[in-house]
């Protein structure tokens, strides 16, 4: 009598697991374009925060018109600092990446949205700084600068929660640790824009600490990889 052969358990879990490999290797992207795309958005924001600053026209005095805009090289330093910190920790948390997926892609998407727009509320807030809409216009400003801040944190937890996305084990202790630096200055927005509406200057402020900080915290973290690696 000839048996039927039956097909094993092992054999199953194998097909199963490879079923799992093909379904996630669909849903995963190159990273090419993620990062040119974003590289192409951070550059185009920073730059047009300077087409906001306008020239003294020829025949005025230039050192009082220059001090009359102090809003506007004001408001260009926190919004270049802030864009600059957060190119350098994207480009960072890119680097222990092997992949992307959907996901990432839409966290990524909703990143640069908000920094696209900070050269909008940039103008808006430093057009009404003296005026009697400074607290609105400061506190869409810091919301900007927040939401922003918020969805990088959000992308780089969702990757440390991913391993097939990373390079190695490694990374994602890694990114853990850079969303935990980034929590403080979080906390500081968020005191800004509650100050907005009652001290809008006071907000600002804050809203320099806010961006020097992320600047600074990924600046000393790249020169601590560079010294990490001359010790070894």
């Amino acid at each position: 009598m000839n048996e039927e052969p039956q097909s094993s358990p092992k054999g199953g879990s194998a097909g199963g697991q490879g079923a799992g490999a093909a379904e996630r290797h669909i849903n995963t992207l190159p990273l090419d374009r993620f990062n040119s795309f974003s590289d192409g958005v951070f550059a185009i924001a920073i730059t047009l925060l300077v087409f906001e600053i306008a020239v003294p026209h020829e025949g005025v005095a230039v050192l009082p018109a220059l001090r009359r805009q102090w809003p506007e090289f004001l408001g260009y330093y926190i919004s270049f600092a802030f864009i600059g910190g957060i190119w350098i920790t994207h480009s960072g948390v890119t680097k222990y990446m092997k992949l992307g997926d959907t996901a990432a892609y839409a966290l990524n998407l909703v990143v640069l949205l908000f920094v696209g727009l900070l050269p909008f509320v940039t103008s808006l807030m430093v057009t009404h700084l003296t005026g009697a809409d400074a607290g609105i216009t400061t506190l869409l400003y810091g919301a900007d600068l927040l939401l922003a801040s918020l969805a990088l944190s959000l992308m780089i937890l969702y990757l440390a929660r991913e391993p097939t996305l990373l390079v190695d084990d490694i990374a994602e202790g890694t990114l853990r640790r850079v969303t935990r630096q980034r929590w403080a200055s979080i906390g500081l927005n968020v005191v800004a824009i509650l100050l907005a509406l009652f001290a809008p200057r006071l907000a600002v402020g804050l809203y320099v600490v806010v961006s020097t900080l992320l600047l600074v915290i990924p600046l000393r973290g790249l020169r601590r990889h560079r010294l990490q690696r001359r010790a070894r």
